[in-house]
């Protein structure tokens, strides 16, 4: 074969060579734009390689440009007024050849304008707005170009953990976990993406009146500093909604359970005030309070086996008690209560609790710009610094937080929040579009307040003047679903598991946090080895064993003969070792895998 010849790939596959494959591209492409093949496949070709990739599989990610032929964009004015019309549909363009979608590997050799000013001859492609480069929810984000990538992409996954108005028919669903933010704000510094997928129907933010400044060191770091003034206002106040079902079952022989408050002489038998909540049917009362470890379904179960004629001969059934409780640290008023049906036509009831969370210091809050923080106080509002007007900001954002981040769109978002409040006016900050700076400060001024959108600040602590001038402005906040109520934990001492017999994993258990191989090397890092054995032996699996001097195994203590002796030589000669219980599991798993563990023992030096 001619080193000239290309080779053609059709999904990674070698199908064929080619003499000229700049030829067969072009080809291939107005093929394409001329519907006589399909417009979803695309074309590439690798000049280092001498390859043509041709890409027809599911899976691809693609993005629709307007085609460029010598400089000029095939959609023309005529073709965007007759699309206006109801004319021409986005299909058509498509099937013509004037919008074409390209993958990753086809974008490679595109050579793409942002704006139809920049386009040359040498220019393939021309986006049909700037702002289709980003996904729906990062062009959400005001002043995004302002941002360095990571914390756009930071931000962007703070809308998807942000409370607010989730769905319009949340009184009727019945999802696990829900939040809903009670007083939503519209973002009065939007971008265009937010008009078209309807955001503000749906709020998820509230408008936050932000200084950034230092304050007694509670914002050190990623910490934020709030108002109480404001929370007391119902600032970041949300409901969150936990559902729980429980299901009716029919068992073979015509047993089935029974949803009822069970009597006391039903086996698990919670006692009376677990149950005090709980209606006749079984069934929690709408609006009841209900705490922790109450019942909020009463069920009892039919028991596994058949019971033993009494001596009257009379069989009485004992049941057993299946109720449903509340979990750990998710009490509250019982919301709703739903009856239905499971696939299998058994009754199923749906419990959801409605609990209040208001903003404590732990709970997370984050703007779009990926600048996100946990509360560290909640000051009095007499306390707060204030403004010259008598201004007190809802948040207090640390000046560190801006530079190594470099989101400038935070600040600009700043700006125009309060251009926009004075100006009453929504305020465009579409990624590329977005009102310029200079426009930002002009309305300021014009509104007897410094363009540069810095002001005078008193202490509220002292009363004095701070000295330098703080910035200070509106953005809009997110308040996100990490609370602090749902992930604090503490254990003393609990349940353990039965195979390795160290602690429970997980808060619901009422677990311990895993003190796992890395932290136990910065123990051995910082020299504190009597710390290491006490978490790793004393509040874990500690254990003393008998282990035979001569062969090296566990031995047995033989309680009833009161008897010590090793399993293989039969000798007296055995001793006390303490160990990890893992450590004498991993010895027995060992054995049974025919491997002969010896441990060799010495006294205590």
């Amino acid at each position: 074969m001619s080193k000239e010849r290309a080779k053609i790939y059709i999904n990674g596959r070698l199908v064929g060579f080619h003499q000229n494959p700049q030829n067969l591209i072009k080809e291939l492409k107005n093929a394409r734009r001329t519907s006589k093949i399909d417009s979803q496949i695309n074309v590439s070709y690798d000049e280092n390689t001498n390859e043509i990739y041709i890409n027809t599989d599911g899976g691809r990610v693609q993005r629709p440009l307007i085609v460029v032929e010598n400089g000029k964009p095939s959609l023309t004015e005529d073709l965007i007024n007759k699309v206006k019309k109801g004319e021409l549909t986005w299909d058509d363009l498509v099937t013509q050849g004037i919008i074409e979608y390209l993958d990753a590997e086809e974008e490679e050799n595109a050579y793409i304008a942002q704006n139809e000013d920049e386009l040359t001859k040498e220019h393939t492609h021309l986006e049909i707005s700037p702002v289709s480069i980003f996904s729906v929810i990062t062009s959400m984000i005001p002043y995004l170009p302002h941002d360095m990538s990571g914390k756009a992409l930071h931000g962007a996954k703070m809308f998807k953990q942000s409370a607010g108005l989730t769905a319009a028919n949340y009184c009727y669903r019945t999802d696990t976990e829900g939040f809903l933010l009670y007083y939503p704000q519209k973002s009065i510094v939007r971008t265009k993406t937010m008009d078209i997928v309807n955001l503000n129907k749906r709020p998820q933010t509230q408008n936050f009146v932000v200084a950034i400044m230092p304050y007694y060191g509670f914002n050190m770091l990623d910490a934020v500093v709030i108002n109480e003034g404001a929370i007391q206002r119902a600032l970041g106040r949300t409901a969150y909604l936990r559902t729980y079902d429980s299901t009716q079952k029919r068992y073979p022989g015509g047993q089935k359970d029974k949803f009822e408050i069970p009597d006391a002489e039903t086996v698990g038998y919670l006692g009376e005030k677990y149950y005090k909540g709980v209606g006749e049917d079984g069934l929690a009362e709408i609006e009841s309070k209900v705490e922790e470890k109450d019942v909020i379904v009463g069920k009892t179960s039919p028991p596994r086996f058949l019971e033993e004629v009494s001596e009257f001969g009379v069989v009485k059934e004992k049941r057993t008690d299946a109720s449903l409780n509340v979990r750990k640290e998710k009490g509250g008023y019982v919301d709703k209560v739903v009856i239905t049906e499971d696939t299998n036509g058994n009754t199923l009831a749906k419990v959801t609790i409605r609990s209040e969370r208001i903003p404590e210091v732990g709970d997370k809050f984050s703007s779009r710009h990926g600048q996100k923080g946990i509360v560290g106080a909640i000051v009095p509002e007499e306390d707060m610094p204030f403004t010259a007007d008598g201004i007190k900001p809802d948040l207090i954002l640390n000046p560190h937080s801006i530079p190594s981040r470099m989101t400038i769109g935070h600040l600009l978002e700043m700006l125009a929040g309060k251009a926009a409040s004075v100006k009453a006016e929504d305020i465009d900050a579409t990624p590329f579009e977005e009102t310029p700076r200079q426009d930002l400060m002009k309305i300021l001024a014009e509104n007897g307040l410094r363009s540069d959108g810095r002001e005078t600040f008193y202490d509220g602590v002292s009363g004095e003047r701070i000295e330098g001038d703080i910035f200070v402005g509106i953005v809009a906040y997110h308040r996100l679903y990490h609370m602090v109520r749902h992930k604090m934990q503490a254990r003393a001492r609990g349940p353990v598991q039965i195979l390795t017999r160290q602690p429970t994993e997980g808060k619901e258990k009422e677990g311990g946090l895993r003190f796992g191989e890395m932290e136990g090397e910065t123990l051995v890092g910082h020299g504190a080895s009597m710390l290491l054995y006490e978490k790793y032996i004393e509040s874990s699996d500690k254990v003393s064993e008998l282990v035979c001097e001569k062969c090296g195994l566990i031995a047995i203590n033989d309680r009833i003969r009161s008897r010590k002796y090793c399993p293989v030589c039969g000798g007296a000669k055995v001793y006390p070792v303490e160990m990890s219980y893992g450590f004498k599991l991993m010895l027995d798993e060992l054995k049974a895998l025919g491997i002969y563990p010896k441990l060799h023992l010495a006294d205590k030096v």
